[in-house]
């Protein structure tokens, strides 16, 4: 069976089209639910965090300095640090946990 490319292409376009269109359609006034308001203000929060967290387990060469790396920029932004401070702390802490492992 000879697969073709723009086949999937297609539906793959399609089905991405859908998606974006089926709320346009559905949806006439404004949303009042709270529940359903809170849901949607925090899809795009929670799609990104689970997008970025398998990939700093990954990123590394030990789950061990991956771990510590995002225990410290958690910390670091929880105590108000800028992104360029977490950034280089947790880089900071990885780059020092992988030279001793």
């Amino acid at each position: 069976m000879k697969s073709n490319v723009y086949i999937y292409i297609l539906i793959m376009a399609g089905v991405t089209y859908i998606i974006r269109l089926l709320p346009l359609l559905l949806v006439r006034n404004e949303i009042e639910n709270v529940t359903v308001k809170s849901f949607l203000y925090y899809v795009p929060y929670v799609t990104l965090s689970v997008m970025t967290f398998p990939a700093i387990l990954n990123a590394t060469n030990s789950v061990v300095s991956a771990a510590a790396g995002f225990i410290t920029a958690v910390l670091t932004a929880f105590k108000g640090g800028s992104l360029f401070k977490v950034a280089l702390f947790s880089c900071g802490i990885v780059f020092l946990i992988e030279l001793f492992i």
